[in-house]
């Protein structure tokens, strides 16, 4: 039975963290209620950082025979911060990239090519161009980027490790815009299609170089046995192509991401020794050292670590309705702003000198609304919410962020883009922060909306 190396006691350390980083934000002017302080930050707690990438690694070395080859690629999507990679990696991660952008950031971060994975359904031959010459692991998606892959290697093997991504068509969770194992999912080629598996063990027989095989059958509302699935179907694929071949061609197999992240509470569930747990139930071999691993985790290892901390600017009342309008909203947390039902965020009330306002029973709570600052009726974080009432000068924290929200900012209204401090809590509860990425001047959104071309269409 798996034992998850977290614990209720781990949750109540990581918001005590939070707590002491807020007040501290507050006295070292980082933001404030004050109308002349900042009125908006970003944090990531380092220690939680490190936690989930210990966590992770432990999880997985504990399953595996000694030497197992195993890389755990942090995928760069979900937080493109140089210093997130950069702390991965001395943490012992790698990185996967989708874009020209993420690898330049990886490569940035300092990530030796040979701990990268390519993975994108639209590689250009200059993005596998590059890929080839650096010896980064690539994961063809599809038929046609193959034999461009073998165009571009000419008559010898390619000096990377080459895999094919499979769609295993395992089926979609409850967010239908993050399911990759669906019937029709853009990614992969289509396992369960006509003709197709004949076709994957027939290119692997014509292309001995071939040495992986990719899925993700995972990510935030599909359920773990679920992606289990999808990593049992790779695996006897796996078997099924080197019985072909009569010899162990493919050796690594790519298990992707997609471990589902609790946004209710501080707890981090499900946790990594869970999901090895139902993969060892789904697909034993998968453990025996038969094959080397990639993992592709992101979400689940930066969201819990991400607070937005944003002033409560004006309050008012609207047709019997509370409304705080803060400085936090879609430019941040747009998948909760466009889809409030699948990405549901809390909301941590707190008073202008950064202490937590207390609520029922202290004190009574109220519904009232979050709205963000954009220029449109939906910008809302929460809808008749029921918080302690709050004023104007009070803050907002909105945690769970570390991931998709506030990493990768939306330019809506040209609203800047926040100021990123990752903190360390030392042992008498002083705060350290360290900056991340600066906030984003007015002059650089000029700059980048055209700014020095003015008179271009004249």
């Amino acid at each position: 039975m798996a034992v998850e190396t977290h614990t209720a006691a781990d949750a109540a350390d990581a918001a005590a963290r939070r707590d002491l980083a807020v007040r501290a934000a507050v006295e070292q002017g980082l933001v404030g209620g004050a109308p002349d302080a900042e009125p908006l930050v970003c944090l990531l707690d380092v220690a939680g950082i490190r936690a989930s990438a210990a966590e992770l690694t432990a999880a997985f070395a504990a399953a595996l025979p000694p030497g197992t080859p195993v890389l755990h690629a942090f995928a760069v999507k979900a937080a493109p911060l140089v210093p997130v990679l950069r702390l991965l990696a001395e943490a012992g991660l790698g990185c996967e990239v989708a874009s020209p952008g993420e690898l330049a950031l990886a490569r940035a971060a300092g990530v030796a090519p040979e701990r990268m994975v390519l993975d994108s359904p639209a590689k250009t031959s200059r993005e596998l161009r590059e890929a080839l010459a650096l010896g980064i692991a690539v994961n063809a998606d599809n038929r046609q980027e193959l034999e461009r892959i073998d165009a571009l290697a000419g008559a010898g093997p390619p000096a990377s490790p080459i895999g094919i991504r499979v769609n295993p068509q395992t089926g979609a969770g409850t967010i239908d815009a993050l399911s990759t194992a669906t019937a029709t999912s853009k990614f992969g080629v289509p396992l369960r299609d006509g003709g197709a598996r004949a076709w994957l063990v027939r290119a692997c027989a014509e292309r001995p170089w071939i040495t992986r095989l990719h899925t993700h059958s995972g990510s935030q509302g599909v359920p773990l046995a679920l992606i289990a699935e999808g990593v049992r179907e790779l695996h006897a694929l796996a078997e099924e192509i080197n019985a072909a071949a009569g010899r162990r061609q493919i050796d690594t197999l790519d298990i992707g991401g997609g471990l589902p992240v609790n946004f209710a509470s501080d707890e981090r569930t499900p946790g990594y020794a869970r999901y090895v747990a139902e993969l060892r139930a789904a697909a034993p071999a998968l453990f025996d050292g038969s094959y080397g691993l990639v993992t592709e985790f992101g979400r689940s290892l930066l969201a819990k670590h991400g607070l937005v901390l944003a002033r409560v600017e004006y309050t008012k009342s609207t047709g019997g309705r509370p409304i705080a309008l803060t400085h936090a909203g879609v430019q941040l947390a747009t998948r909760t702003v466009y889809a409030p039902a699948a990405w549901p965020l809390r909301i941590l009330p707190y008073d202008a000198g950064g202490a937590p306002k207390p609520g029922a029973p202290a004190v009574p709570v109220v519904a009232q609304d979050i709205a963000g600052p954009a220029c449109f009726a939906g910008d809302l974080l929460a809808t008749a919410r029921e918080l302690p009432q709050l004023s104007p000068g009070d803050l907002i924290g909105v945690p769970d962020t570390g991931a998709y929200f506030f990493t990768a900012h939306y330019g809506y209204n040209s609203l800047p883009r926040p100021a990123v401090y990752g903190f360390r809590v030392g042992p008498r509860g002083e705060v350290r922060f360290g900056l991340a990425r600066p906030a984003q001047s007015l002059a650089e959104i000029v700059a980048e909306a055209g700014g020095a071309h003015a008179t271009a269409f004249l």
